[in-house]
């Protein structure tokens, strides 16, 4: 007979597996962002965009896809989505009317702040059981293993 009552942790085999660690806690992770973001009617593209725009300024559509990872066939929506909220701004390029050139608004500024606040909170959740420089060696260490697989 199964003991349908038995602990459901996993395998410890797989708790010290890397991959699958990340995978969970990305699971988790992209759970409390998408909640938090939704309680202020935003989305994960939404800072994704606002950031770039703010820290490199401004950009062509497709620089600013490439930049933020998200395909050139979804940035028209975004766009406008951001444009229709007045956090951005389109505008032809004067040198390349054929290109728009997209620049964040002083809207768009004040709405990525709420955003990091909402974002902080999220860490303090997703990380609450470790320490500052516990979470500052773990942010270390998983950005020095995805530049190395981004830029070899």
């Amino acid at each position: 007979m199964v003991d349908e009552t038995a602990d459901s942790a996993a395998p410890a085999r797989l708790m010290t597996t890397p991959s699958w660690l990340i995978t969970q806690t990305a699971t988790h992770a992209h759970r409390f962002v998408s909640e938090g973001l939704a309680a202020v009617d935003a989305r994960a593209y939404h800072y994704r965009l606002l950031a770039a725009l703010e820290e490199f300024g401004p950009a062509s559509q497709a620089a600013l896809g490439r930049r933020c990872g998200v395909d050139r066939s979804d940035m028209v929506a975004m766009i406008n989505e951001l444009a229709d909220r007045k956090l951005l701004e389109r505008a032809p390029d004067p040198s390349d009317r054929r290109r728009n050139i997209i620049t964040i608004t002083p809207a768009g500024v004040r709405q990525l702040r709420r955003l990091d606040d909402v974002l902080a909170e999220v860490q303090d959740v997703l990380l609450a059981p470790l320490a500052a420089e516990e979470r500052d060696q773990l942010a270390g260490l998983l950005a020095r293993v995805l530049r190395h697989h981004q830029y070899g």
